[in-house]
């Protein structure tokens, strides 16, 4: 091919490019041949059966890269690995049940990670789950949060907190079975932890008039109150494996288990998703927002790793393709519910030109 100089320069500019970023990439150990040969994608156990599931397709329909590599860290932990910095030796994927936090987000920058991709995959919801050996629970946000939180209003002073008292549900409803509280759940660095905080024990907080005039006075303390979660047996830290709580779960029927919706509807012959404030933890519910417990799914691209790992922006254009992401994608078979059209179609062009996320 005959090159003009116009076109020379522009080659070279290009090139200079693709080794400028190369370069930034700390070399690979002695024992390995170049640069990583294979994508490496860690953080939520919520995302991870989604990614894994893109991983194995992608792997299947371009055989010239490697099958990536998804470990499941907890949202908080693959996030910390991924704004460690650029190169071979850190992750370039990193999957997460919530939104990065700003904080997350400035540590990437102070690291060299100044170029995020940020794909919105879906929405999932999360469960308060049970064996179907026992009886299915129905549940406002208020209660769980009396029968979680550390303190709570005292009943005969209600402006004044106490260590919580519950031991069994009955003891705060009546309707409810006569059980110990008992529920396995995720350790703080999980996206789902963080996601119930936000979405089950805020929101059942706020109901105590109390509360929400102590978040006027004293936010930090309101805050305190309504998000810590008691340590005296009633909740189990469970780890970052949702699988294990769902074993758990079928070999303690008394026992409630909180995590993704996913993990409810590939079990749904042994267990049973509670009902809260009258809505059923359906795919139908979390689409039309009836079900209260819901959230956003993502993944973050490092983009300097685009063009030097590779198969990376393949793997990321299949992730936001129809026929995975998309309303009959082989992700919704999952139990992921997917986008609305006009939300998937932004956010397939933003993956498409790989646009930096911006907070």
């Amino acid at each position: 091919m005959r090159l003009t100089a116009s076109s020379s320069a522009a080659h070279a500019v290009a090139l200079a490019t693709v080794l400028a970023v190369a370069c930034t990439l700390p070399a690979a150990p002695a024992s390995a041949q170049g640069a990583r040969d294979f994508i490496s994608i860690a953080g939520s156990s919520t995302v991870y059966p989604f990614s894994a599931a893109v991983a194995e397709n992608f792997g299947k329909a371009h055989r010239r890269f490697k099958t990536p590599k998804v470990e499941a860290t907890g949202t908080g932990g693959g996030i910390k690995l991924f704004c460690s910095g650029v190169g071979v030796s850190t992750i370039d994927v990193a999957n997460a049940s919530r939104r990065m936090k700003a904080s997350e987000f400035q540590d990437c920058q102070k690291n060299g990670v100044r170029e995020i991709v940020e794909v919105k995959i879906g929405f999932d919801g999360i469960v308060l789950a049970n064996a179907k050996a026992a009886p299915t629970y129905q549940l406002t946000r208020r209660e769980i949060w009396l029968a979680l939180a550390k303190q709570v209003p005292d009943p005969k002073n209600p402006n004044a907190f106490v260590a919580n008292p519950y031991r069994n549900w009955n003891q705060i409803n009546p309707k409810l079975p006569n059980t110990r509280i008992e529920v396995l759940g995720p350790p703080p660095t999980s996206g789902t932890r963080d996601a119930f905080l936000e979405l089950v024990m805020d929101a059942g907080c706020e109901a105590f008039p109390n509360i929400k005039a102590l978040k006027q006075s004293d936010s930090k303390r309101a805050r305190q109150v309504c998000q810590t979660i008691r340590e005296d047996g009633a909740y189990v830290e469970a780890g970052e494996n949702d699988n294990l709580i769902v074993q758990k779960l079928n070999s303690n029927p008394r026992a409630l288990g909180i995590f993704g919706y996913s993990f409810l509807e590939e079990n749904l012959n042994t267990l049973h998703g509670s009902i809260i404030e009258g809505a059923a933890p359906t795919f139908e519910n979390i689409t039309d927002g009836k079900y209260p417990v819901s959230r956003s799914m993502y993944v973050y691209v490092k983009k300097a790793h685009v063009g030097v790992i590779p198969g990376l922006r393949e793997f990321v254009q299949e992730f936001v393709s129809d026929r995975a992401m998309g309303e009959e994608g082989y992700l919704a078979d999952k139990g992921l519910v997917p986008l609305p059209k006009a939300e998937a179609a932004r956010v397939r062009q933003a993956a498409q030109q790989m646009t930096a996320m911006k907070l």
